[in-house]
């Protein structure tokens, strides 16, 4: 028997011995019913007695109520209760919680504590006041979630700080275990820094706050990032208040970007920019850096409040112009690595950090300027003649064609004038065409020498950039750089032949081509397209030609230095034309002879101001 089950059944005797005693009395005693009924009737509790309450008197009820509180308690549904644990079968643990009988919880429920043992103190919750059997059912469970939501409240409400326990990774974050509830860990509440792996945390037992409760989903969000910002803050006050222009500190690659990297300095964030990582030119920051290294930086400025740093790495180490040598000096050959073009030239790095320009007319002897991509590519390795060195300004000009002859030097014994040689064209202007005889010469050929017989009026009528071209040196200008060629001075002038055949007087038959203004056109060949004037289109019938209309046709006139020629049909048929003509001829001639001086008229000008030097005259 319990130890509940023996003080009531004292109570129960105690009651049976008053009873007992009362009915055994030798002397009966007078009531106080039968002393004054009038009171007894109106004192008289007739509720009591209608629902069969038999009359108890106060001080007993008392002293019963007293022996209920200590050895009983309230088993409210909602209520968590602490139970003893009395006895542990295989399946169950049996729990004295003080109330009439034993209460049952499966030790399923005790898998997390496998040490449980008799006399242990443990929270439950009434589950069933009386199962079929009679028996009261306790829940330890629902005891610990309820209790859990009590801690987690008040840790919300209080800020206070809670261990859990990561179980595993989720999306987005890790879940927690939290008093037993399982909290949700964001992946950005997990550090101030970015994770890169989940997996380090799991298993592990980490401080954490909790930050958000939804009562209405059961949800709770913790975060370990709060507490190492509340850290860090105090860090950052303290730092922030010390920072001084050109001090040097230790801080750790937080993240890396194409423009820059940010260093953690303990609580403050940096910025290295891409161009103070190194002296030397470089594509990206990860070529000199990498995540979570930690590296001396210097500070080169920051704004007001100090929220944004710039710092510095290169500037730690001397710069590489004053660790170049005295004995670098102009003239001198060198080798580098190109490392910027841009369309006037090419940045050629010659040691780390020293970088010197080839501009893009210091590639080629050629006069024709190209773009720099057309000679070097980023990564190519050259050798350059030092041009200019200026160590003030940390400046230096290069140049690559000084290290090959310059074409000019010999110019005369390779393109003396009159020699023939074949060019490509590489360029056109309205009055000519470029033509390059090898890298560094060119020479210009003007439109009136590209062809004897074509009336060109501009180069492209006549040939294509890129096209080989043969040529004859008709001028050489050392001094100034220059070559004067001709094109059509490879090939005899046709049109001292044609002066023979299409002499004066001579007759050719044709058709006429086209109708123009004041007369009309035919072509005797491919080269020579003569003139008919409308007065020499009239037939020996009176009529006209007509586009199309082959006839005879006689040359009137012939110019062989403006490549004209000039036809008659009517000359053919009518005496006057002719003698019109052949007068008309005479007169040219003779007034060319007039305007061109004879020998003999040179000896009297000569003669004459000879005599007047003498004063004869």
């Amino acid at each position: 028997m319990s130890e509940k089950e023996t003080k009531q059944a004292e109570v129960e005797t105690t009651e049976a011995a008053a009873v007992e005693t009362t009915q055994t009395a030798e002397t009966p005693k007078v009531s106080e019913s039968q002393k004054n009924p009038e009171k007894f009737l109106k004192e008289f509790d007739w509720h009591n007695y209608e629902e069969g309450i038999e009359q108890v008197d106060d001080k007993q009820l008392e002293e019963f109520e007293k022996l209920v509180s200590e050895n009983f308690v309230d088993t409210l549904d909602d209520e968590v209760v602490e139970g003893e644990v009395v006895h542990i079968t295989d399946r169950d643990a049996i729990i004295d919680i003080n109330a009439k009988s034993e209460g049952v919880i499966s030790l399923n429920e005790f898998r997390y504590n496998p040490d449980l043992k008799v006399g242990d103190k443990v929270e439950v919750l009434i589950d069933v006041r009386e199962d079929a059997t009679g028996q009261l059912v306790l829940s330890h469970r629902k005891a610990r979630v309820i209790k859990a939501w009590d801690r987690v409240n008040n840790a919300h409400d209080k800020g206070e700080i809670v261990n859990g326990f990561v179980k595993c990774r989720t999306k987005g974050g890790m879940i927690v275990d939290v008093f037993g509830i399982e909290a949700f860990l964001p992946g950005s509440q997990i550090d101030v820094k970015p994770i890169r792996d989940y997996d380090q945390y799991v298993n592990k037992t980490m401080e954490f706050k909790v930050v958000k409760i939804n009562h209405e989903f059961k949800n709770i969000v913790v975060s370990h990032k709060a507490l190492i910002e509340a850290d860090i803050e105090e860090q950052k006050k303290e730092i922030i208040g010390q920072l001084e222009k050109g001090q040097v500190l230790e801080g750790t690659v937080k993240n890396i970007t194409s423009y820059g990297v940010f260093i953690d300095l303990g609580g403050v964030d940096g910025l290295i920019h891409i161009t103070d990582l190194s002296w030397s030119r470089i594509n990206h920051p990860n070529e000199i850096v990498e995540l979570d290294q930690k590296l001396n930086v210097v500070i080169l400025d920051f704004d007001e409040d100090k929220s944004r740093i710039q710092l510095g790495l290169k500037q730690l180490s001397k710069h590489p112009w004053e660790a170049l040598g005295e004995d670098v000096k102009v003239g001198d050959k060198v080798k580098g690595k190109v490392v910027v073009i841009a369309d006037y030239g090419a940045f050629v790095e010659v040691e780390e950090g020293v970088e010197g320009l080839v501009h893009v007319s210091e590639m080629s002897w050629s006069t024709h300027l190209r773009s720099a991509q057309d000679f070097v590519s980023v990564g190519d390795e050259i050798e350059a003649q030092i041009l200019t060195l200026d160590r003030e300004d940390r400046k230096m000009s290069l140049g690559i064609k000084q290290l090959t002859p310059d074409p000019w030097t010999d110019i005369t014994s390779k393109y003396p004038v009159g020699s023939k040689h074949t060019g490509i064209v590489r360029n056109f202007t309205n009055f000519g065409v470029f033509v390059e005889l090898e890298e560094g010469i060119d020479g210009l050929i003007y439109i009136s020498d590209l062809s004897w017989t074509k009336k060109i009026k501009h180069p492209s009528e006549f040939c294509n950039v890129g096209d080989e071209l043969e040529v004859i040196v008709l001028e050489l200008d050392v001094e100034g750089r220059k070559l004067s060629l001709g094109h059509k001075q490879t090939t005899d002038n046709p049109w001292d032949k044609y002066e023979t055949e299409f002499a004066l007087g001579t007759t050719h038959t044709a058709a006429i081509s086209e109708i123009v203004d004041k007369g009309a056109t035919i072509e005797f060949n491919e080269d020579i397209v003569a003139f008919v004037p409308q007065r020499h289109l009239e037939k020996e019938d009176g009529g006209k030609l007509k586009k199309g209309e082959e006839t005879e046709f006689k040359i009137i006139e012939f110019n062989k230095e403006f490549k004209r020629v000039v036809a008659s049909h009517t000359a053919i048929f009518k005496e006057e034309e002719i003698a019109n003509v052949k007068a008309a001829a005479k007169k040219a001639e003779a007034q060319a002879a007039e305007a061109k001086p004879t020998l003999g008229d040179a000896n009297d000008a000569l003669q004459a101001l000879k005599d007047k030097m003498d004063g004869k005259k």
